[in-house]
């Protein structure tokens, strides 16, 4: 139910990204004269898409919109801009009311806010940019709890693909009625499967019941006093900063092409909406499946100790940045080559998955005691990627669809990559901090009395 949930929430989150592109009228803006002899005149992509002719004409109704690159991706971004916000958020209101309530709660909230989309956007663009914003709030609440699943390329597969075909059967709005739908059923779901505790359940057996509330009285015996947070040492940690750095770069290479891929696919290079759907989703099943691999065969390198624990830290990061950054530079070169970039945005997406054995993973090398208050911190920095990406394509891509334009996005966003990847790859290390051991002065006192008495 957790995995289904986090690909639900992910589907909140990404399905404007492919959805957009049939709210465009693709007719409007005068660039697209030259998108046409860039890349669909004289092509097979032409046929394949029924004539551009025929694809603007079909635009000119009222289920279309006359957004600029800027507000297209004002839009696109609107979902993180206060999503981060919620990340500690969530966790504190879990510890209060349950972990059951607030991760039901956040995911069901969303899927009723799905139903408004079409509307909103109907009314009025700002209007669509405050749902958006509001929905992202709400999801943001319930990140915490599923960050440690790699069901986020489950979900942005099975999202993309989905709704381009339900885009082509049904029109654009069926996509945010059905992610709706599908949010709320899983809400019912989780409300009558999930329970916070064993003694909760109505149907669990004693024996059962037993077992767990065993364990659970052992683990919470080995941590009934937490250790306190040594802010100043973390937050001024070499080894903490090279990591946010490389995470960062990594999720924005990511978070870039997740969300323009789609539009990059049908705007440039005129691939119709199947299509986008299916060639923007399946890279990330590529992803789930490269990241379990990948992950095997670093920990082979570990316990062989053919490599050092830090080595193969570095040699993931190569893969998940440096190689994810070429890879990106290479959707530039690909030119209208529609083959060649999908080839290129499945490598690059693929080999990002071996964050999960570089830079993700040495958050836990590095200091296991403070793991998780790491995490928050990497995770609301990086995340800010979300909507500061948008922005920046828009301005680059403002009344110029072409690929020149299209070009300076990639190069950036490679070049993040692949800068934050090299800083890792020189000064990054997976020993364990100092500061993550904390010396108890009472409990040294004690033991030192003890000393003294049997001395």
């Amino acid at each position: 139910m957790t995995f289904w949930g986090f690909a639900i929430n992910y589907m909140f989150r990404m399905n404007m990204n492919i959805v957009i592109v049939s709210m465009i009228k693709h007719s409007i803006p005068k660039t697209n004269v030259t998108i046409i002899h860039e890349c669909l005149i004289n092509t097979e992509s032409l046929k394949s898409n029924n004539t551009f002719a025929q694809k603007s004409s079909a635009d000119l109704n009222d289920n279309k919109f006359e957004w600029n690159e800027y507000q297209q991706n004002v839009i696109l971004g609107a979902f993180f801009t206060l999503h981060v916000f919620m990340q500690i958020p969530g966790g504190v209101l879990a510890q209060r009311y349950g972990t059951k309530t607030v991760f039901g709660f956040t995911n069901g909230v969303a899927a009723m806010l799905s139903f408004v989309i079409p509307a909103s956007a109907k009314f009025n663009y700002k209007a669509l940019v405050v749902v958006r914003v509001v929905q992202g709030l709400i999801a943001g609440g319930s990140s915490r709890f599923v960050s440690a699943y790699f069901g986020s390329s489950i979900g942005v597969a099975v999202t993309y693909v989905m709704c381009g075909y339900l885009i082509a059967t049904f029109g654009w709005e069926s996509v945010f009625y059905v992610s709706g739908g599908l949010g709320l059923l899983w809400y019912i779901c989780w409300n009558l499967l999930v329970y916070d505790t064993p003694a909760k359940h109505p149907t669990i057996s004693s024996k059962e019941r037993t077992y767990i509330e065993n364990c659970i009285v052992e683990t919470i015996q080995t941590r009934s006093k937490p250790l306190p947070i040594p802010w100043k040492s973390i937050l001024l940690s070499k080894a903490l900063m090279i990591n946010l750095v490389t995470q960062t770069g990594s999720i924005w290479g990511l978070s870039t092409l997740a969300t323009q891929a789609p539009s990059y696919f049908n705007f440039v290079l005129g691939l119709n909406i199947k299509q986008t759907g299916l060639w923007s989703g399946m890279p990330h099943f590529f992803r789930w499946a490269f990241s379990f691999g990948f992950s095997m065969i670093c920990d082979s390198l570990v316990k062989s100790k053919r490599m050092s624990l830090t080595n193969v830290r570095k040699f993931a990061t190569v893969f998940c940045n440096i190689l994810q950054g070429l890879f990106i530079l290479g959707l530039c070169y690909s030119g209208c080559n529609s083959v060649v970039a999908i080839i290129m945005l499945f490598c690059a997406t693929a080999v990002s998955g071996a964050a999960s054995s570089g830079p993700l993973a040495s958050v836990v090398d590095i200091a296991p005691n403070y793991a998780g208050v790491i995490l928050g911190i990497i995770g609301t920095v990086s995340m800010c990627s979300g909507f500061i990406s948008p922005i920046i394509v828009g301005y680059l891509t403002f009344n110029q669809q072409t690929l020149g334009q299209w070009c300076k996005v990639f190069h950036l966003s490679g070049a993040i990559c692949i800068c934050s990847g090299l800083i890792y790859t020189v000064f990054g290390t997976s020993d364990i901090q100092k500061w993550n051991t904390y010396e108890d002065p009472v409990l040294n006192e004690k033991e030192l009395k003890l000393i003294v008495k049997k001395t």
